[in-house]
């Protein structure tokens, strides 16, 4: 009789590494080249095509920090306050008409520039207004609440490079150098479907033996989480001739083409034979838990994402696997996520060779410490694990064994929305 694993991940040959598969990404994915010019606040969420370049210092002028007065630090005394007729009011967008004088203090606002001359700036707090003058006390520096021109940009400087995805941040500061618009890249044109008979429409009567399509509603919310324009192809039963023709149709306007189930090795899974006979495939078994299944390639002309059937490994995958390639060919030179050391609330065991992650949540320990807390239930198509969870561990190939109080790398979830 023949010896069955209890492991599915034990089947077939070699596993391709996740690092290999990100590198094979980077070396096979070009850019999709269109772009548009936006209004700047279009700009959120999207790709700059272009260097911004500042033509000029951000702020233009020297300025005040605080409401106070302005004076000449050389008209101090050291060693005792100091009285000084007040001689003028500056507001913030009227500067003096005239340079300062020495022996004055002129009235003066946040963000009111400061007249030439005047090099340091007493909090209103701190001094005390008597008649026509004020009096100030000892122990201000020179230049003390003053901002100088170029404090925040210099002009000629480049304030944002192509291949940013923009922030909000990132927009503000476009428009403190004037920009009204701004070059971006297209957003992908991606069509999503899923594939299996047993597979229905929320909403519709669930016969036995069938389930709902969250996997579809999933990759579609987390793609237009990274700004891709959106076709919903549906379900698709589990016919080859069906799904290629679907991949065919899909691929001529489109860039981009993600599917979910259909990619192992099963009598029934078709998706990779369909892409084969457009295309080609490049990788299609990763050394990753919750996944394996999961396919770049090219299918009439578009790229193709195969991910798994299972809901959490779509969700795994997509986030560490097929969230870089869309970001690479949306040009976005975003660096990889932050990984974050916490403590390890739990034991683990797991093979060589693959990387795994294991969906936690965060609890404070006594002593302050981050500590992750691992999802009871761990099973691949268990979605509410992911929904009760913070983010995942990631164990790298090498670990065989965790034990509780170990660093681990913790991914959270927040950090690849």
């Amino acid at each position: 009789m023949a010896q069955l694993s209890d492991d599915c991940f034990a089947f077939g040959g070699d596993l391709m590494p996740v690092d290999a598969a990100l590198a094979l990404l980077r070396e096979r994915v070009s850019p999709v080249t269109e772009s548009a010019t936006v209004a700047l606040a279009d700009a959120p969420g999207r790709i700059l095509a272009e260097d911004v370049t500042a033509p000029f210092d951000v702020p233009p002028h020297a300025n005040s920090a605080v409401d106070g007065y302005a004076v000449f630090f050389d008209d101090l005394a050291g060693d005792g306050p100091t009285q000084l007729p007040v001689t003028a009011r500056v507001a913030a967008g009227h500067p003096l008409d005239r340079p300062g004088r020495r022996g004055e203090a002129v009235r003066i606002f946040t963000g009111a520039p400061m007249p030439d001359g005047f090099d340091t700036v007493l909090m209103q707090e701190d001094c005390r207004a008597v008649g026509d003058g004020v009096l100030i006390p000892p122990g201000i520096k020179r230049g003390a609440n003053r901002r100088e021109a170029g404090e925040d940009v210099r002009c000629g400087a480049v304030i944002l490079a192509a291949g940013r995805r923009l922030r909000p941040e990132d927009v503000g500061l476009a428009a403190s150098v004037g920009r009204r618009t701004l070059e971006v890249r297209a957003p992908l044109r991606v069509a999503v479907f899923s594939t299996g008979d047993e597979v229905r429409e929320p909403g519709e009567p669930l016969a036995a033996g069938c389930i709902y399509d969250a996997n579809r509603y999933a990759l579609m919310a987390a793609l237009r989480g990274l700004g891709c324009v959106v076709t919903d192809l549906g379900i698709l039963g589990d016919r080859p001739e069906v799904i290629r023709g679907a991949l065919d149709g899909a691929a001529a306007a489109h860039d981009v083409l993600v599917t979910s189930g259909g990619m192992s090795t099963g009598e029934e899974d078709h998706v990779k034979a369909a892409v084969e006979a457009l295309g080609a495939l490049h990788f299609w078994r990763l050394a990753i838990k919750p996944g394996r299944p999961v396919a770049l390639g090219q299918a009439a002309g578009a790229a193709f994402i195969g991910l798994p059937g299972n809901p959490v490994a779509v969700m795994v995958t997509f986030l560490r696997v097929a969230r870089p390639i869309l970001l690479r060919l949306m040009g976005a030179s975003e660096a990889p996520p932050i990984l974050f050391p916490v403590r390890a609330g739990f034991a683990y065991k797991k093979k060589s060779g693959r990387r795994e992650y294991v969906r936690t949540r965060l609890e404070r320990g006594a002593d302050g410490v981050l500590t992750a807390i691992k999802h009871p239930r761990d099973g691949a198509g268990i979605l509410s694990s992911l929904v009760e969870s913070d983010g995942l561990v990631e164990l790298p190939e090498d670990v065989t064994r965790l034990e509780p109080g170990e660093t681990v790398a913790f991914l959270p979830f927040s950090e690849v929305r």
